[in-house]
């Protein structure tokens, strides 16, 4: 469809799985054939079939809460509190390797797929690199004092953003992960970030509930958006029209204009009378974007369609 008959798009209620025993903080968007996963408090990676809307298993178990799970082709990468990750071959269904990544927990993970690296990101301040060839470590980067939250890695993959619990970001070159530029806008926490898929622009959320908008090229900020009443835990791009979700510690997602920042469409308890009853804590949409999930601190993980 094209984007003018998605103007006034709308986010309905599809299904609710249920089964996690604790708040989720982590989830996989879906691949072609819709199967996905989520991770949280409760000590179990949990795979799902949106193709059955149903539960497929419990992929494994894990020694500590999980807050962050990343896929790269057929590896899950499971991030944990005690600051150790696993990686669960797909194709072989078995762990094959465990590493004691950080001293603290781990709250963020990406891949730059060029140079065949893992990132990963830890509240002991630190980023490390890792060789997805062998799972060695091949440097570790000090970036900030406290947490670094979250990465996001520009779709050229010339460019990595660290959120950091100091409300700084820190944009690095890829190539020699040398230092590019600091950017303070936010007043607190920096808690997502996200690259638009052309790479013109980097969005920020954080714990002040804004979302900033920094130029992708000189990073200067150019939209400052009041986007929640809370912080904001994830901003996700559609992965075919001009959209990007946020969502919220307020328990609400929100459908916002990729180009112009208007907002489309509210989905919380208040609004629809159906939604999430705690903090939101990820989305991500299907393969093909008809569908959103959503998950949270309410255990509960949500599957909305976009409709015209």
């Amino acid at each position: 469809m094209s984007r003018e008959s998605y103007f006034c798009a709308m986010l309905k209620h599809l299904h609710t799985f249920t089964g996690h025993q604790n708040p989720v903080y982590a989830l996989v968007k879906p691949d072609m054939d819709g199967i996905f996963f989520t991770a949280g408090n409760d000590k179990g990676v949990v795979e799902w079939s949106l193709a059955k809307m149903a539960f497929q298993s419990v992929k494994l178990p894990v020694q500590s809460s999980v807050y962050y799970l990343h896929l790269n082709q057929n590896q899950l990468f499971i991030a944990e509190r005690s600051g150790a990750f696993s990686i669960f071959d797909l194709q072989k269904q078995a762990v094959i390797a465990r590493i004691n990544a950080h001293t603290k927990p781990i709250f963020g993970m990406a891949t730059v797929s060029r140079k065949n690296e893992l990132l990963t990101s830890s509240e002991d301040g630190t980023v490390a690199i890792w060789s997805l060839n062998d799972f060695e470590e091949l440097y570790r980067l000090p970036i900030s004092h406290d947490t670094v939250r979250c990465i996001a890695v520009s779709p050229d993959e010339k460019e990595i953003a660290f959120g950091c619990k100091d409300s700084a970001i820190h944009i690095y070159h890829a190539d020699d992960y040398s230092l590019k530029a600091v950017l303070k806008e936010h007043t607190l926490g920096i808690t997502s970030l996200a690259y638009h898929p052309s790479g013109k622009y980097l969005i920020s959320g954080g714990r002040d509930a804004q979302l900033k908008v920094w130029d992708g090229i000189s990073y200067q900020p150019n939209t400052s958006i009041p986007a929640h009443m809370f912080g904001i835990y994830d901003i996700v791009f559609h992965p075919v029209l001009p959209y990007f979700v946020t969502a919220s510690q307020d328990k609400s997602i929100k459908l916002w204009d990729a180009e112009n920042f208007k907002l489309y469409k509210i989905v919380s308890i208040e609004k629809m009378g159906i939604g999430h009853t705690h903090s939101i804590n990820k989305v991500a949409w299907s393969h093909d974007g008809s569908k959103l999930i959503s998950t949270g601190d309410d255990k509960k993980v949500m599957v909305w369609a976009l409709e015209a």
